[in-house]
């Protein structure tokens, strides 16, 4: 018997948590800003997996699923505007709204 559970169910039943949906989202977004589009992708995929899903954003992005699937993939590469329109709508069925600050590097 496995005592262990895999990482996308135990994701998958976190994003139910209106505040830990935020904060994924928001590291999403800070990945993005940081220049590691490698785990911003990662991020992004896992919350589209456990929240509405890549058919559902693909209707409302008017995208194909499978188009949407392949740029959030290890070797996609996305423009900026379909991640940009991504982040917002995410952003808009979650009632969140992020916002970037500037501040002095450490």
């Amino acid at each position: 018997m496995s005592l262990t559970r895999s990482f996308r169910e135990t994701i998958k039943e976190q994003l139910a948590d209106p505040d830990f949906r935020r904060e994924f989202l928001r590291e999403a977004v800070s990945n993005m800003i940081a220049g590691d589009l490698e785990t911003a992708k990662s991020v992004l995929r896992e919350y589209i997996n456990g929240t509405l899903g890549f058919i559902a954003l693909g209707e409302a992005t008017s995208k194909s699923p499978k188009s949407l699937m392949r740029m959030l993939s290890p070797t996609g590469n996305p423009h900026a505007r379909n991640l940009f329109e991504i982040v917002a709508y995410l952003q808009k069925i979650d009632g969140t709204v992020l916002e970037v600050s500037i501040s002095d590097a450490a």
